[in-house]
């Protein structure tokens, strides 16, 4: 039963493609006789075929799709780069932070200052009976 469906697949994509084939050799009989006025800027007209003439611009559409999806990639690239570039140097400066914060004195919890040493010993005597 698989390889029925694998003939019928096969044998439609066959035809699709002859079909195309022959569509395209009638196009390029039908029109390459013909002649059309193109006007591509204020008194200057030029004439040619229309199957030259549709052939040109299939290829300029081509080539504008491609050169805008090549545009729309880069200008993702950029992006990207942009907002690495920054999380590199947010990453950067918090490891600055971090080690200047490690090179810091710290204060040990037994040293105490001359006020905070007076108000102990008022408090204490205070307590005292």
């Amino acid at each position: 039963m698989g390889s029925l469906w694998l003939k019928v697949r096969v044998w439609t994509k066959i035809t699709i493609v002859t079909v195309i084939a022959l569509y395209i050799l009638l196009f390029i009989y039908n029109n390459s006789g013909e002649d059309v006025k193109f006007w591509w800027w204020f008194k200057h007209t030029q004439t040619s075929s229309v199957f030259v003439l549709s052939t040109v611009a299939f290829v300029a559409g081509g080539l504008f799709a491609f050169l805008a999806r090549t545009t729309f990639t880069t200008m993702r690239q950029i992006g990207e780069l942009r907002s690495r570039t920054k999380m590199m140097k947010l990453e950067r400066d918090l490891a600055d932070q971090q080690r200047k914060a490690s090179r810091l004195q710290t204060r040990s919890s037994v040293a105490t200052s001359p006020a905070t040493a007076t108000a102990a010993r008022v408090i204490d005597e205070e307590e005292t009976p």
